[in-house]
């Protein structure tokens, strides 16, 4: 019952912290374990975003007040 929250509340966290810049690009949104994979539609912002993938962690896990996400895999 907790994981089915965390994917929902983490997909909650994404866009209100991404904005609409980048959820415009931003296909899915998926929680598997510890793991955040998101899908997006423009390689140079999935480069981009490669480059802050610690930032993206820790603003998500802070915005939900417990670790949550371990890691982001962009596609």
């Amino acid at each position: 019952m907790q994981s089915g929250m965390d994917g929902i509340n983490v997909k909650e966290a994404w866009q209100n912290l991404m904005g609409n810049g980048v959820n415009s690009y931003t296909r899915n949104v998926v929680l598997k374990g510890n793991t955040l994979y998101v899908e997006l539609t423009s390689s140079v912002l999935r480069e981009e975003l490669s480059h802050g993938k610690s930032k993206i962690i820790t603003m998500i896990n802070e915005e939900l007040r417990r670790d949550v996400v371990k890691d982001v895999v962009l596609r």
